[in-house]
């Protein structure tokens, strides 16, 4: 079965970092779009952060104007697994961190959708 595990939340002061990083896991044949959402109590979820992996635009980014310069995303094709880097970090990104990736697994000839089970961020003086 396929999951999709993150780690790295936490409680961070303004204007500090972390580091989300997610994997995933199971029987995989490939791992394509990666991407990473927040949620705030009270609001949607959005997305802040995607890499690609395909023929077209392999590693090409794309972030949420709100953590533009801020917030950097990456991830090992190999190890199967993305990192958010999150820089200057300001109370407005307090949220839960979802992992999303679009996979196929071994049993399937399509990709499906996978998420997280989301990781708490709170930024706080």
């Amino acid at each position: 079965q396929v999951q999709l595990v993150e780690s790295g939340g936490g409680l961070v002061q303004p204007g500090g970092s972390l580091r989300l990083s997610c994997v995933a896991s199971g029987s995989i044949s490939s791992v394509h779009l990666m991407s990473w959402y927040r949620q705030a109590p009270g609001k949607q979820r959005e997305l802040v952060a995607s890499i690609r992996r395909d023929d077209i635009s392999d590693g090409a980014t794309t972030y949420a104007d709100s953590v533009k310069g801020r917030f950097t995303i990456s991830r090992d094709n190999a190890k199967k697994t993305s990192t958010l880097q999150m820089n200057n970090l300001k109370p407005e990104d307090t949220a839960v961190y979802f992992c999303n990736a679009w996979i196929r697994p071994r049993s399937q000839y399509r990709t499906d959708e996978y998420w997280g089970q989301g990781t708490q961020v709170t930024v706080s003086s």
